[in-house]
């Protein structure tokens, strides 16, 4: 038996394809579109471990068409949950900081209120409470801040803006952990792994690179690694308007998966190092 992966092209699910031996599942073979389509994948492969590594991510495109971002965010990710219930084998979802509401600047904890102020936030909220409630070996693992050598990630748009620009306005008062999806799959894998050994663990856990700093303060370190000569003048979020709103409080505290499961926070900006080696930047 092997891991089984739901998403083939998104970050995450890239970096546990090159980890590790896993099968992974494109739109084409399973569409979270279609929960059930979710459900018979996993009888059809019978897994010793199941990852959702896929989801709708389109924060801004989710404020007119939540109901899709609903049946994606929640629905799919119950009827795996449900199936892996069944097997009794362990089932890792993957979730966000956006289930929060962003206010104050205390590091939110696994077992705070949630709150979230746009629909891709209470889409994944929905699953969120779907995978506690039928979940037998689960864990949901709320991360923050996505970036890789692949994708579309906040690292590859300044990237690509500082070839054609040498100042750029970048928000300041949105504060949170940037962390690496192959830091991310490293620890999927690693939970997964333990939750089979013991279902005690199961639980909601945050995981976010350290330290914590502003999307200005990340694309300052990002230039001054890749030796792009970028002015950043910082902005309020309320210069930069986008249809969904953005929480301004992404601090996750990551205590509690430190103490479980023995992962302690990545350094972002030594994974940042690393990434820009792999896009030949550096």
């Amino acid at each position: 038996m092997t891991i089984l992966v739901f998403g083939r092209t998104g970050q995450v699910a890239t970096e546990l394809l090159r980890s590790a031996d896993v099968v992974a599942l494109g739109r084409e073979a399973a569409d979270l579109r279609d929960p059930e389509t979710c459900a018979a994948a996993i009888r059809a492969h019978a897994p010793r471990a199941v990852i959702n590594a896929a989801a709708y991510t389109a924060v801004d495109r989710a404020e007119a068409d939540e109901a899709t971002a609903t049946v994606v965010n929640g629905a799919a990710p119950a009827a795996m949950a449900a199936v892996c219930a069944e097997m009794d084998i362990p089932f890792v979802h993957i979730s966000t900081d956006y289930v929060f509401s962003g206010e104050g600047t205390t590091a939110w904890r696994p077992g705070d209120a949630t709150g979230p102020i746009n629909a891709y936030g209470r889409s994944k909220r929905a699953g969120e409470e779907a995978v506690r409630a039928i979940g037998r070996r689960w864990a949901i693992l709320r991360t923050s801040w996505v970036f890789s050598a692949h994708g579309a990630n906040f690292v590859k748009t300044m990237l690509r803006l500082s070839e054609t620009r040498d100042r750029l306005s970048v928000v300041d008062d949105q504060i949170g952990g940037p962390t690496s999806a192959r830091a991310i799959a490293m620890a999927c894998l690693e939970i997964a792994g333990q939750l089979a050994e013991d279902a005690g663990r199961s639980g909601i856990h945050h995981f976010s690179g350290a330290p914590d700093t502003s999307w200005q303060g990340f694309a300052c370190e990002i230039f001054a690694r890749a030796g792009r000569a970028v002015a950043v003048e910082p902005i309020p979020t309320e210069a930069y308007p986008t249809p969904a709103a953005r929480p301004l409080n992404s601090r996750l505290d990551c205590t509690s998966t430190q103490d479980i499961f023995g992962l302690s926070r990545p350094d972002w900006r030594q994974d940042l190092t690393t990434v820009l080696k792999e896009l030949e930047i550096v």
